[in-house]
């Protein structure tokens, strides 16, 4: 077994001075289970605590069961464990996608709650073939990486994935689990062919070491106060469509035709001004990106309501504090006139694309104007709002900056 390549995974990635804890996500399956025990040793001699995170789905009738199956098993074998339970209606169409979403962003919630920042998962060389399968077959998954940021947004501000065991294949993992005495789990789902990946997974493509997929960040690019983001025309497109995501604080980035289509269109040099998923882009001499102000008639850039104290995430791009009041957090857009004179006056410093869509707070039993949300929270005294843009760290996560959980 190539055990030497997960540890040096674990070695450059993790940081061993670290007091933070170390999630993993647990089924109690053999992958995970593997996955779990090898963190373990990693993390004991640098004295660092392991928390298991169980998801149960609750899609099969035996779910609860084998949830406290896995609890019991990660705490005996020397973790932290926690069940996470996605409730409330299950979708009829999609389920694995919507399963998906929703165990990624139970995990990214109790992984930041804990106080980690990186979560690591047991996807193996075998799922990297099975998905080569799927999209044989037409489907639109992506492989995973060994390093990448949680996929679900907001929820997983803040959180980074690591799957060390990529060189791994299943058969490998599972000898060796034999070797040591050791059961497993088996999801019954594995087997449904109704969904791709089991039909995948039951036609046994071969599976081999991966190699190491390594995000090339922009050579240069500025991201202002105001999350407006600026790149140079030559921009990749995977760098395009990073800032597009970013800038517009949705989930999905774009892909396909319309992407390249956008691509070609900035090639040309061209000035011109374009809208996709929900950013807005103004190409000149270099491009900005900045999120979609008409997105407000079309029901985006919604209202958000914070109680006292209360933490939220507004359109996907700030994070705000709603300090000792109540307060209602929508867009600039129409509002402008609310403003006092010394916003008015930081106003015009802004690119006029954005601001439209900047955050107005207007806070509950206190008469006065709005106030425009734009300074970071360590500008803020005690008791009073603030908030802090998303955008930059989001951008230099997706096009990775971040590479090590001691620079994140």
């Amino acid at each position: 077994m190539r055990l030497d390549q997960v540890r040096a995974a674990l070695d450059r990635r993790l940081d061993p001075t670290s007091r933070a804890p170390v999630s993993v996500g647990f089924s109690g399956g053999g992958d995970s289970l593997f996955l779990l025990k090898t963190i373990l040793n990693w993390a004991r001699p640098r004295g660092r605590p392991v928390l298991a995170l169980v998801v149960d789905h609750q899609l099969q009738p035996d779910s609860q069961v084998w949830t406290d199956q896995a609890v019991a098993k990660a705490r005996a074998l020397g973790a932290d464990a926690r069940a996470l339970i996605w409730t409330g209606d299950k979708p009829r169409t999609g389920l694995p996608a919507a399963a998906r979403r929703a165990r990624h962003g139970l995990l990214a919630n109790a992984a930041r709650q804990a106080g980690a920042r990186v979560l690591i998962l047991g996807h193996t060389a075998s799922d990297l073939a099975e998905g080569a399968a799927m999209r044989a077959e037409g489907s639109s998954v992506s492989d995973p990486r060994e390093w990448s940021p949680s996929p679900v947004w907001p929820e997983g501000r803040g959180i980074f994935l690591l799957r060390p065991l990529l060189s791994l294949t299943r058969a490998d993992i599972r000898d060796s689990l034999a070797q040591e005495g050791e059961t497993w789990l088996e999801d019954p789902a594995n087997l449904d062919l109704r969904y791709a990946r089991a039909r995948a997974r039951a036609s046994a493509p071969s599976a081999s070491p991966a190699g190491l997929f390594e995000a090339l960040p922009p050579p240069a690019f500025e991201i202002d106060a105001a999350g407006v983001i600026r790149l140079s025309r030559d921009v990749a497109p995977v760098h395009l469509a990073a800032a597009l995501l970013c800038a517009s604080g949705t989930e999905r980035p774009p892909r396909g035709e319309r992407l390249a289509r956008l691509v070609e269109r900035v090639r040309t040099g061209d000035a011109f001004t374009a809208t996709l998923a929900g950013a807005r882009l103004e190409a000149t001499s270099e491009i900005l990106v900045c999120r979609d102000a008409g997105e407000v008639s079309r029901g985006g850039l919604a209202r958000l309501n914070l109680a006292p104290r209360e933490l939220g995430v507004w359109d996907g791009r700030w994070e705000v504090a709603a300090g000792d009041l109540s307060a209602a957090i929508g867009p600039l857009k129409g509002q402008a006139a609310r403003l006092g004179p010394q916003q008015r006056a930081r106003l015009v410093t802004i690119a006029a694309a954005a601001r439209p869509s900047l955050p107005l707070m207007m806070r509950e039993g206190r008469d006065g104007p709005g106030e425009l949300m734009l300074d970071g929270p360590e500008l803020a005294a005690e008791g009073e709002a603030c908030a802090r843009s998303l955008v930059l760290d989001r951008f230099k996560a997706a096009v990775g900056l971040f590479d090590q959980e001691s620079v994140t």
